[in-house]
């Protein structure tokens, strides 16, 4: 798989592009509440939910390489864009899987 497939899958498909518009409005979203509010309460929920499959990989990465402690802010923030990066390239390869299968119904192989 050469950058402009990987590009492509991740970026360049209608679902791949609506989650990560959602994803980055959620994080958008979650960011200004937190440095315009005194409590932003469980704002941060949103993008996490977003990204929940992948983000229990994450986590469990996050609390392995530093124990027991509190996980820094830059790797729960970096954690969370790799798992909506990885979950929106799933969903190219997934989009791309159901285009060709559609294709092979609609115009089926003589042969």
């Amino acid at each position: 798989m050469n950058a402009r497939t990987l590009i492509r899958l991740t970026f360049a498909n209608p679902a791949s592009a609506i989650y990560l518009g959602l994803f980055g409005g959620s994080v958008a979203i979650a960011a200004a509440v937190t440095l315009f509010s005194s409590d932003p309460g469980f704002i941060w929920v949103w993008p996490a939910l977003l990204t929940f499959p992948a983000l229990l990989f994450a986590v469990a990465v996050g609390q392995g390489a530093w124990g027991t402690g509190e996980v820094p802010t830059w790797v729960l923030v970096g954690g969370l864009i790799t798992c909506a990066l990885v979950q929106s390239f799933v969903l190219g390869v997934l989009l791309k899987a159901l285009r060709g299968r559609r294709r092979g119904l609609t115009h089926p192989h003589h042969g």
